[in-house]
């Protein structure tokens, strides 16, 4: 039997980054840093302390209080998650809309366009 905390992990990684996308405005510099480094650079706890100048445990505390902060961001605004859902919806509004691309009235298919353009504009 596989084990799938790799993918557990890599989620969980992917999130932090997205959640670093969103609210890294709100934090310190030293936070975004070993943030960055941990998570989307890919670096040890040990690799980030040498590299820092500090122990392993103070990267540690640092990168879990961050990791706090911004799960607690997203709890109080739901922006991550109101954006994700805003792309699913986005998909399927498109994939409702091509079919009409290649509808025989040209009225319908200029509907169309015109959901094509309104998804667009959402994207920005």
């Amino acid at each position: 039997m596989q084990s799938t905390g790799g993918v557990g992990m890599k989620h969980e990684a992917f999130t932090m980054s997205l959640l670093l996308d969103y609210y890294g405005a709100l934090l310190t510099d030293k936070q975004k840093t070993y943030f960055d480094l941990y998570y989307n650079q890919d670096l040890s706890l040990g690799e980030i302390a040498e590299q820092e100048g500090i122990s392993r445990q103070g990267v540690h505390d640092t990168i879990t209080r961050t990791e706090a902060i911004l799960r607690g961001m997203e709890e109080a605004t739901g922006c991550l998650a109101q954006a994700q859902n805003l792309c699913k919806l986005r998909e399927e509004i498109t994939a409702a809309a091509t079919p009409l691309l290649h509808h025989e009235d040209p009225t319908v298919r200029q509907s169309a366009e015109r959901i094509f353009a309104a998804v667009s504009f959402l994207k920005e």
